[in-house]
């Protein structure tokens, strides 16, 4: 019988795995942090493994950097509806009262 080739999950498996000193040497606050990171690298693993990469680690890097894009996105969309629902208010606020009877 033939070998077969890792995939990359299992590379990123292999990743975390090589990792785990350091996750344990951190803070446990930083602990889940370190966890959502691999998160975000296994959320796009098939377009990582397509690219077949000679270093697993720099999709997993650019995969983590598109999910935190995404969520900067979130936010700023977040954001500004929240300053145009604060301005809406402050609108309301200093218009002058109604001098209908």
């Amino acid at each position: 019988m033939g070998r077969t080739n890792p995939t990359y999950r299992d590379a990123l498996r292999a990743i975390e795995e090589r990792w785990a000193e350091f996750r344990r040497a951190l803070r446990r606050r930083d602990q889940p942090r370190f966890d959502r990171l691999f998160e975000y690298a296994r959320e796009h693993a098939d377009a990582s493994g397509l690219l077949n990469h000679q270093n697993p680690l720099l999709p997993a890097l650019l995969s983590i950097d598109l999910e935190q894009e995404a969520r900067l996105d979130d936010h700023e969309e977040r954001l500004e509806e929240l300053e145009a629902a604060v301005a809406a208010r402050d609108d309301q606020e200093s218009a002058p009262p109604d001098s209908n009877p």
